[in-house]
Parts: C-alpha cells; structure tokens; sequence
C-alpha cells in the first residue's frame, strides 16, 4: 500500500496535469515496489471559488489516467475549504497492490559491479513546472514525462531480467534515490556524466537557470540496478518501450570508501555528488 498528496502549482501544464499526476504518481510507487496495482482512492481538498469547469477536467482527466492504468478508484472523499486556504485543488491517493511472485528488490540486493540505468531522459517534469510557473518560453519541445510505469516494469519481469533495484526519481530526482540507495547498502555509486540522457531543452534550461539535472524531479522515469551480467539486456528490454527509449546506462556501484555519490566528468576527474537539500523547487508534484 502506497499513499501520497498531490500539491502542484499550476495545476496543467506541458505534458499533464495534477489529475494524471495523482494516478501515475501511486501506480509507479507500487510498482517499483514490484506490485502489480490493483485498487485506488481518492481525496479531494477543493479550494472554494474553484470554478466547476476546472474540477471538471480534473475528474475527467483522473478518470482516463485510471482507465489507462486499468486500475479502478474505489473509494473517495471531498472537502472544501475557504477560499485562501488551499491553492485551487489539492488531491490525495492511495494504492493497493499485490506483490508478484518471484519478485524480490531492495537495497539488499544491490552489490559492487552492479550497473545503474535509467528509463529515459531525466529533469523533463520539474523543468516543464519550473517553465510553466515562472512564464519562461523554453520551446514546444519541453514537456513533462508524467506517464505510468507499470508496462515497462511488467516488460522487465517478464523478461527475467536480474533486476536488483527499482526507484522513481520524483522529488530530489536521481541524486535523492542514489544517496538513500548509498546509505542504506554503504557502498557507493560512481555515475558518468556524459551517459545521463538530457533533453536538449532540459540541458539548456539547466545551463542557463544553474540548476543541476540531477536534482531535478522527474514523474515518469525509472532508476534501475541490475547485476552486471543483466545490464546489456535490461537496457535493450527498456529501448523497446515508449518509455524507454532514451535509457541508458549511467554508472555502477562501487564498493569505495566512505560511501558517497560520486560523478566521472568529460575528463575522468571524479566530484561527489552532494546530498540534496531543501526544495529547489518546490510545488512540483
């Protein structure tokens, strides 16, 4: 069982919308836990003065997220607050699912050599909000990634892929799931640069903002940490899915220490990655 709160600002932008945000978001939790989804609800904490058509599309938006996900919503609450005390809509789900047999992922599988991969280009969804928010004209081309997970993972079961690892990297992004993946096993995790897939948009955003990609929220990507042997196939399993196309393989666990997030650049130097702190932007999911 998964639980989460959806606070956006705003509420559509490029590529979704706080209604697809709020299904996708609790069926990629379930599955990087290796469940297959299987019931949701639903809350909803509307500001008064929300104009009707606004929660329409709302509903209307979560309706076919759900119907995508082949997941029904079972249950679900409404308040509505005076105005002033909320931001237009805030949404609140929770996901049952039931674990696959078979499955077994966690920290505790992850040991040196094993290599690190992600599904696809990172920072597309927190850039997207940032653009959106702040009036910033960064190009048709940027968009979010908000998209459910669960064929892409199922793809990676079904093809008996040692898969030692699964994380979606929303808040934090990719630095936040590698340090807590460092703490918790106490090894490290040495990434190479130039292998992190960037959008050009993205890339140029990150440059001119001074923001690192890294860090970034992401809603529609995986990090994945198979055994060495598995990587080659992993990738080639993630390039033939949609969501997959732009995977890569980005690094590799290392038993170096003291345990830390370290990152190779252009020319070979290694610089530690360091932990994420605060909300660099905040409101993004």
């Amino acid at each position: 069982m998964t639980t989460d709160g959806y606070v956006v600002s705003p509420l559509f932008f490029p590529g979704g919308d706080i209604g697809k945000l709020a299904v996708y978001g609790t069926v990629n939790d379930l599955v990087v836990c290796g469940a297959e989804p299987l019931y949701l609800s639903l809350g909803f904490i509307i500001e008064e003065g929300l104009p009707l058509e606004v929660l329409r599309q709302v509903v209307c938006s979560i309706r076919d997220a759900a119907r995508l996900c082949s997941i029904p919503i079972v249950t679900g609450d409404t308040k509505v607050v005076p105005r002033g005390a909320a931001d237009g809509i805030f949404i609140h789900t929770t996901g049952i699912g039931r674990m696959r047999p078979g499955i077994n992922l966690g920290p505790h599988r992850v040991q040196p050599g094993d290599r690190v991969l992600v599904s696809g280009t990172i920072a597309d969804h927190g850039i997207a909000i940032l653009s959106a928010r702040e009036g910033l004209d960064l190009g048709p081309a940027l968009q979010s990634d908000t998209t459910p997970l669960h064929e892409l993972v199922r793809s990676l079961f079904d093809s008996a892929i040692d898969v030692h690892f699964l994380r979606d990297p929303t808040r934090g992004g990719v630095s936040a799931v590698l340090h807590e993946l460092s703490d918790a096993t106490h090894l490290s995790v040495v990434l190479d640069e130039l292998s992190v897939p960037l959008a050009e948009p993205v890339r140029g955003a990150c440059e001119l903002l001074g923001l690192d990609p890294l860090y970034v929220a992401n809603e529609g990507k995986l990090v994945v940490i198979t055994a060495s042997k598995d990587a080659e196939r992993a990738l080639a399993c993630l390039k033939q899915h949609a969501c997959g196309r732009e995977a890569a393989i980005i690094g590799e666990i290392a038993s170096m220490t003291p345990p830390q997030v370290l990152v190779r650049g252009p020319l070979g130097a290694l610089r530690v990655l360091d932990e994420p702190t605060g909300a660099p932007l905040p409101r993004i999911c």
